[in-house]
């Protein structure tokens, strides 16, 4: 196991796009006993760890083998050492797995989509359609009190989620939500609608923020591996912008359903 978690890992040190999912596959069904935040920190000194390994003349067996462990680690959620012991940080509920609110990246772009603003507000205020145009998104779940499960794709296969809750809604002006403590990824948004006159539709404007596991650590990990929040949320509103004027939500590859 060990020497193919390093095989693997060799090949992402000299570009190998796929790794990533060859180090998921390589792992086996494990329980998971280490924090978000960890996982995080753990991946980038594994990381680390194992591109010093590679670049000496003379491979360090070291760095190599304290690098495959670290990626181990990440991959899988889960410390052989923790578990010997009976020890889990992984409880979303413990303070140690909370992200601190202060500090993080902010995000904050428009678009004009040439639809009414109460159509625009209706579907983006049902948030299971989120996922069909925001493509880190997984899954959104929502309940009848203001309520919502969140399941986001993270670098190398990882997943991240939360909870959260809808905190300002007023129909066709603006709506506003944040996580719950507790959760993977400490996020608050708002969404605000403005129609425009002459019938050109409406104009909406994103703001994000949130701080990912390890805190600016994880914002360095995931724009290692090709993350860029600003990117994606420019590129998800395109995707809304197409969907409403095409008038249809497509199949999104990925997404297991719609509107439940």
């Amino acid at each position: 196991m060990a020497s193919t978690l390093l095989a693997v890992a060799a090949k992402s040190a000299t570009g190998d796009r796929s790794t990533p999912r060859k180090i998921i596959n390589a792992m086996p069904m494990t329980p998971t006993n280490v924090s978000a935040p960890e996982r995080w920190v753990s991946l980038a000194g594994g990381a680390a760890l194992v591109g010093y390994g590679l670049s000496r003349k003379t491979p360090s067996l070291w760095a190599l083998l304290s690098g495959g462990y670290l990626l181990y680690r990440a991959t899988t959620g889960n410390c052989p050492i923790s578990q010997a012991v009976g020890f889990s940080t992984a409880d979303s509920t413990a303070p140690n797995a909370a992200i601190a609110g202060r500090h993080g990246t902010r995000v904050d772009h428009s678009v004009t989509i040439a639809k009414p603003v109460a159509d625009v507000y209706r579907f983006w205020r049902d948030l299971e359609n989120l996922p069909h145009f925001m493509e880190h998104l997984i899954d959104v779940d929502t309940t009848t009190d203001g309520k919502s499960h969140w399941v986001a794709k993270g670098p190398l296969g990882l997943k991240v989620e939360w909870d959260a809750e809808i905190i300002t809604d007023t129909p066709n002006h603006v709506i506003g939500w944040r996580s719950l403590p507790g959760a993977d990824v400490d996020t608050a948004g708002s969404v605000r609608f403005r129609e425009l006159a002459d019938g050109r539709g409406t104009e909406i404007r994103v703001e994000l923020k949130y701080d990912p596991p390890a805190g600016q650590v994880g914002t360095f990990v995931a724009k290692l591996f090709g993350e860029n929040p600003d990117r994606q949320v420019r590129e998800d509103l395109r995707r809304l912008k197409q969907i409403l004027e095409a008038g249809e939500v497509p199949t999104v590859k990925g997404q297991p359903h719609g509107k439940r």
